[in-house]
């Protein structure tokens, strides 16, 4: 259950961006009602997923070369700072740097946008706690190498995604077929309050 933990703050974190409308599903339904397809709506789970994969596997995998160069507890610490930094700014100036892209946009746009807002969210250092761990175990010698720890990397990567698209392709067919966007108004969870306390809480325990 130890060995398995990792894996499953992974697909978590990944459950948690499908179930945010801000990282998905929102623009796929709208989409999809746009255009009156439901196919439109399975589409454009696509640009949606190739964009949130580049933005947080630029991010693990920066992360893992920098721990080939540098000591694991300072690592641990500049994660910890920046992940603090990040809660702070998103929680001061987040809301007036919205990524701006019309509900109608096509499938590039919808990449860009997932690309864009992934990295406004800070999806990518969420990961670096969990992947650089992970790297580690799979070294007998409990150090990172450039070997063991990029296919452990793209194996976290990949765990996140399936969760992630597994939630957003769910939700939004539910909501397409059955619920409709008008259930938005009558409230929805605070996503960007959990998700900055997540940010916080792990940048604190990573810094002490």
């Amino acid at each position: 259950m130890v060995a398995m933990s990792p894996w499953l703050v992974l697909a978590g974190l990944g459950v948690f961006h499908g179930l945010n409308p801000a990282t998905g599903w929102l623009f796929a339904v709208a989409l999809g009602l746009h255009r009156r397809s439901r196919k439109t709506v399975f589409l454009s789970v696509i640009p949606i997923a190739i964009g949130h994969a580049i933005s947080i596997a630029v991010v693990a995998f920066l992360a893992v070369l920098l721990g080939l160069i540098i000591d694991q507890r300072v690592l641990e610490i500049i994660a910890g700072a920046v992940l603090l930094a990040w809660a702070v700014y998103y929680a001061t100036y987040g809301h007036r740097h919205r990524v701006r892209v019309g509900m109608t946009t096509g499938m590039t746009g919808l990449g860009l946008w997932s690309f864009l807002m992934a990295t406004a969210h800070g999806a990518g250092l969420m990961l670096v706690p969990v992947v650089i761990p992970l790297c580690l175990s799979a070294s007998p010698a409990k150090e990172l190498t450039a070997a063991g720890s990029l296919p452990i990397a793209l194996a976290a990567i990949g765990t996140h995604m399936a969760a992630m698209l597994a939630v957003i392709l769910l939700v939004a067919i539910a909501v397409y077929d059955w619920f409709g966007l008008a259930f938005l108004r009558r409230g929805w969870i605070n996503f960007d309050a959990i998700w900055i306390a997540a940010l916080a809480i792990t940048g604190i325990v990573l810094i002490a």
